[in-house]
């Protein structure tokens, strides 16, 4: 009996994850230097954990709402209004989802239909392209490059549009290039979105983590609101991510929608992770800041290192990764990746794991010590000698 023939073909389509071959390589090597974890290096604050420790102490063990704790919801709804200025409805319109990746897989599933063109920027997060492929739509990519700072140009928007386009994927500050939009650039981009009749999911996992205090939504463009589906969670901003929460902001009407896919799979998202989750959205604007402004020194120490021994990279305005150009060396994305590793013992993460327009780039996670990343940055420079 051939197992391989009863699998969907739906998933034999999808590709392994391009970051997980670089892991699985560097976990065989003693003392490596790892700059290819997208995740944050601080521990969970000890005041959200004792919120959630404490939960588990009182019994509050079994099911929330599928929605969430709506003490939580309401929460959310604070903290999106005080912090980005966007108002929501706790019970219409938020969503508490394990995770911002459950966030997109269910936002992509509630609108897409078989054979919709769904809209990606490339580079991207590598869990974009399945999920449109897992609800049956038809990823289309838009290049983004270094000159636009990887920002998306409304050209560039327009350019991808044909009549089958229902929505459009963003992630900014993004993942893996650290490129933001501004205000500015959002409002070149809300007259095409709206004569179009565009939905967009906008993955605002990094909003916290805005160097130049300039985060901007559409969402924040009434007239386009209720075309914006808002993911974002607790991961990035207050490390938190084991205990695996998200939550996903759309209208009436989308939410409804989720939600059904969200019972069916879920139920709800894990209780005690919702206590510590209520803790940090009371309490813990000080310790985002704190971890904010220690990985923007990062962000200055390993461009300016970076630029200085030949990797040339672009001063990122968010999340935590620069987005080097390797191209130099002649050598592709993988080959400059495997041979840091086995040369040097430096694990990066090839740009083509985040598709084909990331060729000639590397991510680089400074989610790292100033420590870890000096080190690293010499056996970088005397990797690069040699192409010299």
């Amino acid at each position: 009996m051939k197992f391989e023939d009863y699998l969907s073909d739906t998933v034999k389509e999808i590709k392994p994850s391009g970051i997980r071959k670089f892991f699985d390589l560097a976990n065989e090597m003693e003392d490596v230097i790892s700059l290819g974890v997208g995740e944050p290096d601080f521990d969970t604050p000890w005041s959200i954990c004792e919120a959630g420790i404490y939960s588990i102490e009182q019994g509050k063990t079994h099911y929330t709402a599928n929605q969430g704790l709506l003490t939580l919801r309401k929460e959310i709804c604070n903290y999106q209004k005080r912090r980005f200025h966007v108002e929501y409805d706790p019970v219409k319109n938020v969503i508490v989802t394990v995770g911002g990746s459950e966030a997109i897989d269910i936002a992509m599933r509630a609108i897409a239909n078989e054979g919709d063109e769904i809209i990606l920027m490339e580079p991207s997060y590598v869990a974009y392209t399945p999920s449109v492929q897992l609800a049956k739509a038809i990823p289309v990519y838009i290049k983004l490059e270094a000159k636009d700072q990887f920002k998306l140009t409304p050209e560039k928007l327009e350019a991808a549009l044909t009549p089958k386009t229902k929505a459009i994927l963003l992630n900014f500050p993004s993942n893996p290039t650290g490129g933001v939009m501004t205000k500015e650039d959002y409002e070149k981009l809300v007259p095409i979105i709206k004569e179009h009749h565009l939905i967009v999911l906008s993955d605002e996992i990094y909003a916290e983590l805005s160097y130049e205090d300039n985060f901007y939504s559409l969402a924040n463009f009434d007239e386009i609101k209720d075309q914006v589906i808002i993911i974002s969670g607790f991961s990035k901003a207050y490390a938190m991510t084991g205990w695996r929460l998200g939550y996903v902001l759309a209208n009436p009407v989308f939410t409804s929608a989720m939600n059904k896919i969200h019972q069916y799979i879920i139920m709800s998202a894990p209780t005690a992770a919702q206590y510590a989750a209520i803790e940090a959205l009371k309490h813990g604007d000080h310790h985002v800041e704190e971890m904010r402004k220690s990985y923007l020194a990062r962000r200055n120490f390993i461009t300016r290192g970076c630029n200085k021994i030949g990797l040339t990279t672009h001063l990122p305005q968010g999340a935590f990764y620069i987005f080097p150009d390797i191209r130099s060396t002649g050598l592709t994305s993988d080959e400059f990746c495997e041979r840091l590793l086995r040369e040097e013992k430096v694990a990066c993460v090839p740009g083509t794991a985040f598709g084909e327009a990331g060729e000639g780039f590397i991510r680089i996670s400074y989610a790292y010590s100033i420590e870890h990343i000096k080190e690293a940055l010499k056996r970088i420079e005397r990797f690069l000698k040699q192409f010299q």
